[in-house]
């Protein structure tokens, strides 16, 4: 993933979200709070992530989600339609810190580094 930025969604700007930091809105889900940004990216094809461009790579999604203990809460699909490289998902979780620390991943490149085992380790440039 290259050219990490935040995604401002139409939908942050109604009065179910709340914005309690830079990119970072809270909403409320059936009592609990959730926390949630958007970012928009592109996927490297050299680096095995969105040969083809009609779906979104889990390397090194997976990891991101991992690392950062959140989770995916909204796919965009009318942005994600295959047209262009650049991607858009929407990551949430109960802490606002995790979500504050997947920010710092914004404007740098991120991709999984696979050893001679077939592991793959998450790497942030």
């Amino acid at each position: 993933m290259k050219n990490i930025k935040n995604y401002d969604a139409e939908k942050y700007s109604t009065d179910e979200y709340k914005r309690v930091d830079e990119g970072i809105y809270e909403y409320d889900d059936g009592g609990e709070k959730i926390f949630v940004t958007s970012l928009q990216f592109e996927q490297e094809p050299e680096l095995g992530e969105g040969e083809d461009s009609s779906y979104i790579s889990q390397d090194p999604l997976e990891g991101i989600l991992d690392e950062f203990l959140c989770y995916i809460s909204d796919f965009y699909d009318e942005l994600n339609d295959g047209s262009s490289n650049v991607c858009y998902q929407e990551f949430a979780s109960p802490n606002a810190e995790d979500i504050k620390s997947l920010r710092g991943i914004i404007g740098r490149h991120v991709w999984d580094k696979v050893d001679e085992e077939g592991y793959a380790t998450l790497m942030i440039e």
